[in-house]
């Protein structure tokens, strides 16, 4: 039986529009108008736009368009006899590091990375491991409406192309060689689970999905992705894309799932085939975080590896917070930094990745596997028990059995396995171009494995006869349709066996390609999608959390306004928010982009959430359905027609 589709609320809009425009006609076809009668008033109220920059309580405010996009601030008065500590090197403390060079003007030797690990980038790896092999955790998926990633990385020389900025040539690479995938899902060990680009939601899911877009942020607090919405939504085509390109699970975030379909409403017709989605030519640790580190490294930041940050001592009072002191171990033994309030502390708080535990191609991530810590989330929480404006960590690192999923990078080492991979990604991955242009999910796996392969060689160093593949699964803890073990539980070669069971390859050639035909290294990272656990206000500290004078918190668990967590563009918008507000950059943070504000990508996100269905097509409930025919009559001939009909809402017969 073919589903019912819903207006997403849409038709209401339409209708209301249309009302507008007959109440209009109406007022325009009387013979006379009374004239209110003006009355005289004290009011001190007047039409201006004075102020209408003027910086908010944290020292920033919001602007968009190119006037400031394009605009160098000034620089910041005493700026040359400040100091600037971060912790951590992953993409927000590098992003913080590069906007007090280039917007703050601050001399390189006055700004400190202090990083725990031996290594910068954070969450954004992307290395050769001698004795394991390629090791990729994650992926990076990034779109046009990046606003402050992009504004940073325009300013970024390329280590690729001499002249050009990082920008520049990851603008070039997307233009020549466009993303979209070919087959987004398969069934039945490789075969293409022809979801083609539909959503299949019910009228009820998309009901569900219209409550969840409008309902206010203060009742989703604590409230779960289950909570909201039933199989209604969780069994349709929409769910299998959402959760697997974004890693969500039922029991996360409803109000970051609301967020989420807000953020990126202007890309719903580009979710099912990946068409909205933008990749680097390499790992994101070679493309995008080392030339960050060579801007760094010439404008001469000092970098001190193997410090490790344990808290940082506040001074506080009568509602003035001021950073005092830095502990920490550097290789091991304790140090103190003293700091001043002309010294501005910057901290990342809490990690995806920490604790990640590294299996090989014999060994499963767990037991005696190899375990890599930075110390992130005890730094937070010695830093949230001196005031409760510094948030709960252990709202979201308190249950990894919700928390964690494990990846995998799948090196092939022959020819044997690419016939597997063509049929289904339909291109040679070995050309250097968009292979898989995204994952593809394996509809029917229990652990819900998906794989992707991005441009190959995906390191620069990589042989080009081998191909790297990063495959994740999101239940780790039941087991295979081929390898009867829990994923967590399986060595680098039992998951490629698996991942070559729903690739379609024949059962008994599995385990001879798994053991001589790849590479596989699998990690398991408890903290993965921690950001995502349900939350409250205040869970989440501000960026600059009130009273501050100069500390501020960086990353994806710092509150920003309307942004997304899980992506490249939070961790910078928080960089730039936290470096303008207590440097007192005077410069526009951009604003995230207001597709959810505008009526045309409204229109356009009915008609593609309904698999091209117009929601004028829809039986309307009750007296709705009665004034559908008027109401369009009053719409013909004005700019409301032109524009229901360039978004596909108005189609030519319904006006006859």
């Amino acid at each position: 039986m073919a589903k019912k589709h819903s207006s997403l609320g849409l038709a209401a809009l339409v209708a209301a529009g249309a009302g507008v425009a007959a109440l209009a006609t109406k007022n325009r076809q009387e013979k006379s108008v009374e004239k209110a009668e003006v009355k005289k008033t004290t009011s001190d109220y007047r039409n201006t736009e004075r102020g209408m920059n003027q910086k908010n309580s944290k020292g920033i405010y919001y602007t968009n368009g190119n006037y400031e996009a394009f605009a160098r601030p000034e620089k910041p008065e005493g700026v040359d006899d400040k100091h600037a500590y971060l912790v951590g090197s992953g993409l927000a403390s590098l992003a913080a590091a590069c906007f007090l060079v280039r917007d703050g003007q601050m001399p390189g030797s006055h700004i400190h990375v202090l990083e725990a690990m031996d290594v910068p980038g954070g969450a954004c790896d992307g290395i050769f491991d001698p004795t394991r092999g390629y090791v990729m955790r994650g992926g990076r998926e990034m779109e046009n409406h990046f606003e402050c990633l992009w504004d940073l990385f325009r300013s970024i020389p390329s280590l690729e192309k001499p002249g050009a900025s990082v920008l520049d040539e990851f603008y070039w690479l997307n233009k020549h060689d466009p993303n979209y995938s070919l087959c987004r899902a398969t069934v039945k060990r490789g075969k293409d689970a022809h979801t083609d680009g539909k959503f299949n939601l019910s009228q009820k899911g998309c009901m569900e999905i219209m409550k969840l877009f409008f309902t206010k942020n203060e009742d989703l607090y604590d409230k779960t992705i289950e909570d909201v919405f039933d199989e209604e939504v969780f069994d349709s085509a929409f769910w299998l894309y959402w959760r697997t390109m974004f890693a969500f699970e039922n029991w996360h975030s409803a109000l970051e799932m609301k967020l989420y379909f807000q953020r990126f409403i202007h890309h719903i017709g580009g979710l099912p085939d990946f068409s909205a989605l933008k990749f680097t030519r390499y790992n994101q640790y070679e493309s995008l975080i080392l030339p960050m580190v060579e801007y760094l490294k010439d404008a001469g930041v000092d970098f001190q590896y193997n410090t490790e940050v344990t808290n940082v001592i506040f001074e506080i009072s009568d509602g003035k917070k001021v950073a005092k002191a830095i502990e920490c171990k550097v290789n091991g033994v304790e140090k103190g930094i003293i700091l001043t309030e002309n010294d501005l502390v910057f901290v990342t708080n809490g990690s995806c990745t920490e604790g990640t535990i590294y299996g090989d191609q014999n060994h499963a991530p767990n037991g005696d596997a190899e375990v890599r810590t930075s110390g992130c989330w005890s730094l937070w929480k010695n830093i949230a028990k001196q005031d409760p404006s510094f948030g709960h960590p252990e709202k979201f690192c308190s249950d990894v059995a919700k928390t964690n999923w494990e990846s995998a990078t799948i090196t092939t080492l022959d020819d044997k396995i690419i016939p597997y991979i063509t049929k289904i990604c339909k291109r040679d991955p070995r050309t250097g171009k968009v292979v898989t242009g995204g994952i593809v999910s394996c509809q029917d796996s229990k652990w819900l494995l998906s794989w992707t392969i991005n441009r190959q060689g995906q390191f620069k160093e990589q042989d080009p006869e081998k191909v790297c593949v990063w495959v994740y699964g999101l239940f780790t803890d039941v087991p295979g349709d081929y390898i009867k073990k829990p994923m967590k539980d399986c060595t680098g070669k039992e998951i490629t066996e698996e991942w070559l069971y729903h690739l379609g390859v024949p059962e008994e050639e599995i385990e001879e390609l798994a053991e001589h035909s790849a590479v596989s290294v699998p990690t398991m990272m408890p903290y993965i999608t921690a950001f995502f656990m349900p939350r409250a206000k205040g869970d989440r500290p501000d960026v600059i959390p009130d009273g501050c004078k100069n500390f501020a918190f960086l990353g994806q668990f710092a509150e920003t306004p309307r942004d997304t967590i899980f992506t490249t563009e939070y961790s910078v918008r928080t960089a730039m928010e936290a470096v303008y507000g207590l440097l007192g950059v005077d410069r526009g943070v951009p604003e995230v982009w207001g597709s959810v504000y505008d009526v045309r990508d409204l229109l356009d996100s009915s008609v593609k959430l309904m698999d091209g269905k117009s929601p004028l097509e829809i039986e309307l409930p009750g007296p709705l359905n009665l004034i559908k025919k008027p109401l369009l009559k009053v719409v013909k001939g004005t700019i409301i027609e032109d524009l229901l009909k360039e978004h596909g809402i108005l189609k030519d017969y319904m006006l006859k």
